[in-house]
């Protein structure tokens, strides 16, 4: 198929379509405002509903409303605006209800920067919101993952009947790509029985909700959300390795900064220095044993941990160390981004040279 230029915010947005979304309910911030933006010109002409709601509290509360009914369903914001959302996402997480959130990352805390930035690891991976709760987190690191991304957190969502986020830092979604698009087919197609579509007499009522007044019954739903937890962890988890396979130092890294780690290694390979990637995919469920085999691998001398951070996803690469091997971190936070000059030198550093 022939390969089209596309801004990442609108390949995101174009994909919800194709994907079959029909409901977007969400309120403009930056760097992400092509996404509402494209969807309200979009969605009128497959039938489907945009809103621009009064604040990011009532989108995620219309995304419950459209999700209990059964419909794909998408919002959008960035960083301050998911947190706006994150009593809504536990909501939907309690009442098992499927929809996709899209995260355009920017610099923080705060209002912080418009930049692109990946300080939102924590509140996506550990959940912002109250209860024990998981939402798979999908990171890609270019555009056509973003288009393929998207339109796959669709049917996983479904599939778990749970919110699924996509984190796509802010370059991801404002630069252009070229990108293939492809024929989507459902991965999860069965009947939402449960939705609240109306029963006509034909069946019980259908009720969703995420109150418990007894806690005996709240044990007893938790238990019951920890089973899908735990099978999104055995069937979802995704990650990618090069060059790791002998590798001296191993870099670590998801969205933009894997992609400067790439030209990074190619600084150290004409210097005889052999660097590997290893991506993490699914920020949750994390690879932690796939990138625990990949340290352990006995080439590695030292792991770099690369991140539009002040260093949160480093955390989990350290635990994954398991301290047999030196993990150090090389960041940049509220937006700026590291380049692979300075990666190259993280890396000579962490092996001594």
């Amino acid at each position: 198929m022939a390969m089209e230029l596309w801004k990442g915010n609108e390949a995101i947005a174009e994909a919800a379509v194709r994907a079959g979304c029909r409901f977007f309910f969400g309120y403009p911030i930056t760097p992400q405002n092509e996404i509402p933006e494209y969807m309200s010109m979009r969605l009128p002409q497959v039938g489907g509903c945009f809103l621009q709601s009064e604040s990011e509290l009532a989108a995620i509360n219309m995304v419950y409303g459209a999700a209990g009914a059964g419909a794909r369903v998408m919002t959008s914001s960035s960083s301050p605006g998911i947190s706006l959302k994150q009593e809504g996402i536990t909501y939907m997480v309690g009442a098992q209800l499927p929809a996709v959130i899209i995260n355009v990352s920017r610099g923080g805390p705060g209002l912080g920067s418009i930049q692109p930035a990946q300080s939102d690891y924590f509140q996506s991976t550990r959940g912002g919101g109250n209860g024990d709760y998981r939402t798979v987190v999908l990171a890609p690191n270019t555009i056509q993952e973003a288009v393929d991304h998207t339109q796959m957190a669709f049917d996983i969502a479904d599939k778990y009947r749970n919110p699924v986020f996509v984190l796509a830092d802010g370059m991801i979604g404002q630069m252009m790509e070229p990108i293939e698009w492809k024929e989507y087919k459902p991965a999860y197609t069965a009947e939402k029985e449960w939705a609240t579509t109306g029963h006509k007499g034909k069946r019980p009522h259908n009720i969703v909700n995420s109150l418990f007044i007894d806690a005996a019954g709240c044990h007893q739903h938790n238990l019951e959300l920890d089973k899908k937890y735990k099978a999104m962890e055995e069937n979802e988890k995704r990650w990618q390795e090069v060059g790791t396979e002998d590798a001296e130092v191993l870099f670590v890294a998801y969205g933009t900064p894997s992609r400067i780690a790439l030209s990074a290694a190619e600084i150290l390979k004409a210097e005889g220095i052999k660097a590997g990637l290893f991506r993490p995919i699914t920020l949750w469920p994390y690879p932690m044993m796939e990138l625990r085999e990949a340290i352990m691998r006995p080439s590695v001398k030292a792991v770099v941990c690369i991140e539009m951070s002040m260093g949160q996803m480093v955390e989990d690469v350290r635990y994954a160390a398991l301290d047999k091997k030196p993990v150090s971190f090389c960041g940049k936070a509220g937006g700026v981004i590291p380049t692979q000059y300075e990666i190259a030198a993280a890396a000579r550093a962490a092996l001594g040279r």
